[in-house]
C-alpha cells in the first residue's frame, strides 16, 4: 500500500484549537481517541499535526471534559467487546446521546451506526447515527484498495480513500447526509456533529476529515 503526505491545499486555514474561559483560566479543548484497538496513533498523530490537544480514551474518567471523540479503524468485533470489557460501553453511550461530537474511520462508521448488518451476534453499535451498515461490504482483507473520491463540504480536491475490510452504507435515515459516495454506494455521511466515513483517512495521510470534524465540532 502506497504512502500519501498530509494535504497541504487547505493550509491557510486556522486549525488551532480553540480556546476556552473556565473558572478564570485558559482552557484547550481536547478531543479523545477510543484507543481500545485499531488505528490510535494514527489519529493521534493527525490531530497532533492540525494543532489539537488529544487524549486516548481507555476508561470512563477519560471521558470527561471531552470536545469530541474519534473512534478509529480496526476491528469492530474487537472494539466492541473491549468496550464492556473495560465498562466503557453505557457511558461512552450516555456521552454521545448527549450531543459529545464523533468522527469514525471504517470500524468506526460501524461502531457508531444504529443497525449492523453481517455483524456478529453479539455486536453491538453505539447507534450515535441513524444509518445501516454492512460490515465487510467491499470484501475482505485481499479485497483491500484505494481510490480518490469528492466528499461535499471538502475543499482541495478529491480525498484518497484507503479501503479496508470497508463497511459500506446500506440506509439513511432522511437526517443524514451522504457526502460522497463509491460504486453508488455511501461512503462518507454526516449527521450534526456526527461524521463518519466507510475509508481511512488516516491511513492516507489526510487530514481534511480531521479538519471537517473539527469544525463541525466546534460548531456543536
Amino acid at each position: 500500500m502506497s504512502e500519501h503526505q498530509p494535504a497541504n491545499q487547505m493550509a491557510d486555514r486556522d486549525t488551532s484549537a480553540e480556546v476556552r474561559i473556565s473558572g478564570g483560566r485558559v482552557t484547550t479543548p481536547v478531543v479523545g481517541v477510543l484507543a481500545l484497538q485499531g488505528d490510535v496513533r494514527e489519529h493521534l498523530t493527525t490531530l497532533a499535526r492540525l494543532g489539537v490537544a488529544t487524549r486516548p480514551v481507555r476508561r470512563e474518567s477519560e471521558l470527561d471534559g471531552l470536545a469530541g471523540i474519534v473512534i478509529p479503524g480496526g476491528e469492530s468485533t474487537t472494539m466492541s467487546r473491549l468496550l464492556d470489557v473495560f465498562e466503557l460501553r453505557t457511558p461512552l453511550e450516555k456521552a454521545l446521546a448527549d450531543g459529545l461530537p464523533a468522527f469514525g474511520s471504517c470500524a468506526g462508521m460501524i461502531m457508531l451506526a444504529q443497525v449492523i448488518l453481517d455483524g456478529r451476534a453479539d455486536q453491538r453499535p453505539l447507534g450515535a447515527l441513524p444509518i445501516t451498515v454492512r460490515r465487510n461490504a467491499f470484501g475482505r482483507q485481499v479485497d483491500s484498495f484505494e481510490t480518490d473520491l469528492e466528499v461535499a463540504g471538502v475543499d482541495g480536491g478529491p480525498v484518497r480513500g484507503v479501503f479496508i475490510r470497508a463497511p459500506w452504507v446500506e440506509s439513511v435515515a432522511p437526517e443524514v447526509q451522504v457526502l460522497a459516495r463509491y460504486e453508488g454506494h455511501p461512503v462518507a455521511v454526516r449527521h450534526g456533529a456526527v461524521l463518519a466515513t466507510s475509508f481511512h483517512p488516516e491511513v492516507a495521510g489526510e487530514d481534511r476529515l480531521h479538519r471537517l470534524f473539527l469544525d463541525l465540532m466546534r460548531a456543536a
